[in-house]
């Protein structure tokens, strides 16, 4: 006898489903704002970074809109738009269960801070020399243009430069395979168009400073704590509410 592979949804969108669920009811009418994200966290007895993941699964499968600094509110009418109403039972389909963003920021935890005390260990002139140069260029980067992928394609060449120095090629192939998940992470994606801006583009690029300056003194203590210091402030960032404006993502 053969037995079906069980799949167990994540939580945020069983969350998801159940925000759906209520706009479909009618308790939530178009174009008005959900609740804040603390009263969606209480109501629903989870951790606030699972609301926030909802929604933004729900605003990538047509159902909510996400105004930075406003709040979320469900799609409008046609009426009101001249837009095709969404089928809000059929856009719940669409909701994505990808890897999202803050579980990616702590398996990047778990890894990066060593590869960088290894970087400053092992990492030739040359790679040193490839570190700084990446650094370089995020610095010359703004992101004044709102260029998402631009911004994304810069600081992860800074993080595989750094990869690529370690002398481990092990470790160096897990570090480009969680940048390729977060780039093939519609959610992951998605915050950082909502709230990449020029204020948290500028604390990345000085978390990087320091990084970059402890790998080059070949001090690996400092090395690793200036990394897990940029990817904590990341994971507090990513806290900031929908309501309260941009976070970061860098």
């Amino acid at each position: 006898m053969k037995f079906e592979q069980v799949s167990v949804p994540r939580l945020y969108r069983l969350i998801a489903d159940r925000i759906s669920a209520q706009i479909t009811s009618g308790a939530f009418a178009p174009g008005t704002r959900l609740p804040a994200e603390r009263d969606l966290a209480e109501q629903f007895d989870v951790a606030r970074s699972t609301i926030r993941e909802a929604l933004i699964a729900l605003e990538i499968g047509g159902i909510v809109e996400i105004r930075v600094g406003s709040g979320v509110y469900v799609k409008v009418e046609s009426s009101q738009t001249g837009a095709a109403e969404p089928d809000v039972g059929q856009a719940a389909q669409a909701v994505p269960t990808a890897i999202g963003p803050y579980e990616l920021i702590e398996a990047r935890l778990l890894v990066e801070p060593e590869v960088a005390a290894l970087a400053a260990q092992n990492a030739t002139p040359d790679e040193r020399e490839a570190i700084a140069a990446a650094h370089r260029v995020m610095e010359g980067h703004s992101h004044v243009n709102g260029d998402a992928m631009s911004d994304g394609a810069a600081h992860r060449a800074f993080h595989e430069a750094i990869a690529a120095g370690c002398s481990n090629m092990a470790l160096a192939a897990l570090v480009t395979q969680l940048w390729d998940m977060s780039e093939h992470s519609e959610l992951s994606q998605r915050f950082s168009q909502h709230y990449v801006n020029d204020r948290v583009w500028a604390m990345a690029c000085d978390e990087h400073d320091r990084i970059l300056s402890a790998i080059l003194a070949k001090d690996a203590v400092k090395a690793r704590h200036a990394m897990m210091v940029h990817l904590l402030g990341i994971q507090a960032r990513l806290s900031d509410e929908l309501q309260n404006g941009p976070a970061n993502l860098a």
